[in-house]
């Protein structure tokens, strides 16, 4: 309840009820603004987006929802065993909140291959797309990631700050805030693995060249240049030559942070796109 007062604006929380279960919904901004959705990363809720939520809700009607598949106020009815269970979850979801007309969706991190792979089995709901450092998605995820990742699975705490302090480097390198912020993810995942269930693990996968190629809504896809999961300028140079199509953009000093340490500079980017096309 205390981390939920740090929504910077005001709103309204719902849970929505479908086949898959309960679906926890963080909702702000003006009714009559186009709707934008935000799906959160691996290991975090909806509150992962207050650092940004102020400016999207100021020109959207925003849906931050905590994933069913994951930590948070979300309880599965049924479980979820692969792709395919998570997409008819999320539908079932949006087509409670947002029955008719199109809206725009965005995702980070393990959130932003959710978003990719709705977009490609339901692009006729969506306006346009933006995926922010999505997992796999691109390319390979790193041998080190995979290897420190590994480690939290042992159970002992040092692990999961080393991983994190390491996965959000700049945000730490950036002073006492970047360092709270931090420390405040660590000790959510260290609650979070004490007071629920283990969570289902369903792998990100890449998008074949055909995949990328067959988006016909508007797609951004942004990654910090600091990025551990992959290479920045080597995800952005395979879209350039596959799907010149996406919107493509290196965020500068900063890595799998970027929605918090560069978030004027991310937000105002996401804006714009949403809304000069």
């Amino acid at each position: 309840m205390e981390r939920s007062r740090a929504w910077p604006v005001k709103s309204e929380t719902k849970l929505i009820e479908t086949p898959s279960g309960q679906t926890f919904v963080r909702i702000s901004g003006e009714s009559t603004n186009l709707p934008l959705v935000l799906l959160p990363g691996s290991l975090a809720t909806s509150l992962a987006w207050v650092p940004n939520i102020a400016a999207l809700s100021s020109r959207h009607k925003t849906y931050a929802l905590d994933s069913i598949y994951d930590f948070g106020l979300s309880v599965r009815r049924r479980k979820i065993k692969n792709r395919e269970d998570i997409i008819a979850w999320l539908d079932e979801v949006l087509t409670v909140l947002i029955p008719t007309g199109t809206f725009n969706l965005m995702g980070l991190s393990y959130g932003g291959w959710v978003a990719s792979q709705y977009a490609l089995c339901h692009p006729e709901r969506l306006h346009k797309l933006v995926l922010l450092a999505p997992a796999m998605t691109v390319l390979p995820v790193s041998l080190s990631l995979i290897f420190r990742a590994l480690l939290t699975r042992i159970p002992f705490a040092e692990f999961h700050r080393r991983f994190y302090y390491w996965l959000l480097h700049d945000a730490v390198q950036g002073g006492s805030s970047g360092q709270a912020f931090v420390d405040e993810a660590v000790t959510d995942w260290k609650t979070a693995e004490k007071c629920f269930s283990p969570m289902p693990v369903i792998p990100a996968t890449l998008l074949n060249d055909e995949a990328w190629q067959s988006f016909k809504i508007p797609v951004l896809f942004m990654v910090g240049e600091n990025e551990k999961m992959y290479p920045a300028q080597k995800a952005v140079s395979r879209l350039n030559r596959v799907a010149p199509r996406i919107e493509t953009e290196v965020i500068p000093r900063v890595g799998h942070d970027l929605t918090f340490t560069q978030a004027e500079l991310v937000n105002g980017r996401i804006l714009d796109f949403l809304e000069n096309h």
